[in-house]
């Protein structure tokens, strides 16, 4: 028989790594991934914050005009002439941070002289609201013609204020 000379046993090691990713690997993916997680965050909020661009007041308030002219048939001439007066005074405020909404047409036209409106645009803006306040308080037995010169009045001062030759 023949005696086996004991082999020499090696010790025990540790656990061998098997992972193929590297640590600095994984730092970079995480980093990444939380950017665009935070990019697209940011974005969805500027998406939902940006600033809508609207129409202007001139744009509004022409629209408006136009829309009631189709009405000019459909309302007694004083509901016209409130309707129309509204949308210029809407207007007025809007486009001149002007308070015409709370004044009187006599209040306004009294301080129409200390801003920088034109000749052409005062008069005409004093003469619809004079109209207006014919119609709307004296009762003025106003026409369809009436409710038509007042439109284009109204017209004629969103638009810049220039009168037609006459």
């Amino acid at each position: 028989m023949r005696i086996f000379l004991a082999q020499e046993f090696h010790d025990i090691t540790g656990p061998v790594d098997y992972f193929l990713l590297k640590p600095w690997m994984i730092f970079c993916a995480v980093a990444a991934t939380l950017l665009v997680i935070g990019l697209t965050i940011w974005l969805i909020k500027w998406w939902r914050n940006r600033p809508v661009i609207g129409p202007t007041p001139r744009e509004r308030a022409l629209d408006l005009l136009a829309r009631i002219e189709t009405e000019i048939d459909k309302l007694t001439p004083y509901q016209f002439s409130i309707k129309v007066s509204d949308i210029l005074r809407r207007y007025v405020t809007e486009q001149y941070q002007l308070p015409v909404t709370r004044q009187t047409s006599v209040e306004f036209l009294n301080m129409l002289a200390a801003t920088s409106f034109s000749g052409d645009e005062q008069s005409l803006l004093t003469d619809f609201l004079n109209r207006c306040d014919l119609i709307k308080f004296a009762r003025y037995d106003a026409t369809r013609e009436d409710s038509r010169l007042l439109l284009n009045e109204a017209n004629r001062f969103v638009k810049g204020g220039v009168l037609e030759p006459a």
